[in-house]
């Protein structure tokens, strides 16, 4: 089951959609495994209807509950996108936690001896904000999500500065225009700002536009 897409802002990419690691679902995928040995087992060695009904009962039980660790399992969600953190967990009742990147302070990884032999761990997010500190167990390859945070924080952050670097530099643009001269003229200062990089390609084809519509 994928995160959903309509769920993402307009503009937000997708970064990772990571499953909990699959160790959690051995004890009941490991219990239903027994089950079945034991059934096997006593059906073969024995004619008892009796044991034969509760070692059925036995393995249908076991198999509902590996059924609904997996149903779990696959319906949890840790998510990066370009914009946010995203953990998302259950089925009949839901819960989750956002988290802006931009909130982000500091991202810590955890992991036992064995977690590091099969590739797992956790994570603990301190953020600014009512988020506080959060930790999310049993991740994928932490070290390797806790660096594709950060990327994508730095990503964001760069982002933003281009914007405000580029709003500046059409502001700025607009302001060394004469407005007081012709049309022609002042679409020429805009070209001169353009070879200069004062103002983008695209900024001088709209203000290109829109003194040519006042003629």
């Amino acid at each position: 089951m994928a995160f959903p897409q309509d769920y993402l802002h307009p503009n937000e990419e997708l970064i990772l959609d990571l499953k909990p690691h699959w160790f959690r679902l051995i004890p009941s995928g490991g219990s239903l495994v027994a089950a079945l040995l034991i059934g096997i087992i006593v059906l073969v060695n024995t004619d008892n209807q009796a044991i034969s009904i509760v070692v059925g009962l036995l393995i249908l039980g076991v198999l509902g509950w590996f059924g609904w660790s997996y149903a779990q399992w696959a319906a949890t969600h840790f998510v990066v996108t370009s914009d946010r953190l995203i953990h998302r967990e259950g089925m009949v009742s839901r819960s989750g936690v956002e988290i802006p990147l931009d909130r982000i302070n500091t991202v810590f990884t955890s992991q036992r001896l064995f977690e590091r032999m099969i590739g797992a761990g956790d994570l603990t997010i301190e953020s600014a904000g009512a988020e506080g500190r959060q930790e999310f167990h049993d991740i994928r390859k932490p070290t390797a999500v806790q660096n594709e945070i950060y990327i994508a924080k730095e990503n964001l952050e760069n982002r933003r500065y281009d914007r405000i670097a580029q709003s500046a530099a059409g502001h700025a643009g607009e302001q060394q225009v004469n407005p007081a001269a012709s049309i022609p003229e002042q679409i020429d200062q805009l070209d001169a700002l353009r070879k200069r990089g004062v103002i983008s390609e695209e900024e001088f084809e709209r203000k290109k536009i829109e003194l040519l519509g006042r003629m």
